[in-house]
């Protein structure tokens, strides 16, 4: 039998479904992660954007409420740092699933190659 065509043993498939679910959470990751990364920018921009004008509005809702600058640049800055927390802990979660995964493929490969040994 060619060792292309052996099936995986039930250690090596339940591996193989661990570095599935990995990989599926590492792309769950970096989509927050994106998303958080768009928002901070949204909020900079908007900072940026508060300093040359004179009047600053807020939606909430269906309305458009007038607010002062220094409480609108206070609720930016306060969810851009909480933002920015977020996004570290994203990153981490991130290095941490691709740790993981990186030892989890070598497991399999490690594990691969040893059947594929054991049957020439």
């Amino acid at each position: 039998m060619n060792p292309q065509e052996q099936k995986p043993d039930a250690e090596t498939e339940n591996k193989i479904n661990q570095l599935s679910m990995l990989e599926q959470n590492l792309q769950s990751v970096a989509l927050q992660k994106q998303q958080f990364q768009n928002q901070n920018l949204e909020i900079e921009s908007a900072l940026s954007e508060l300093e040359g004008s004179e009047e600053a509005f807020k939606i909430i809702g269906n309305l458009m409420v007038k607010i002062t600058k220094d409480k609108l640049k206070s609720d930016l800055s306060n969810k851009k740092e909480t933002g920015q927390l977020r996004l570290k802990s994203l990153e981490k979660q991130e290095s941490m699933f691709r740790e993981k995964t990186k030892a989890l493929q070598e497991e399999i490969l490690k594990h691969i190659q040893t059947g594929a040994q054991k049957s020439s």
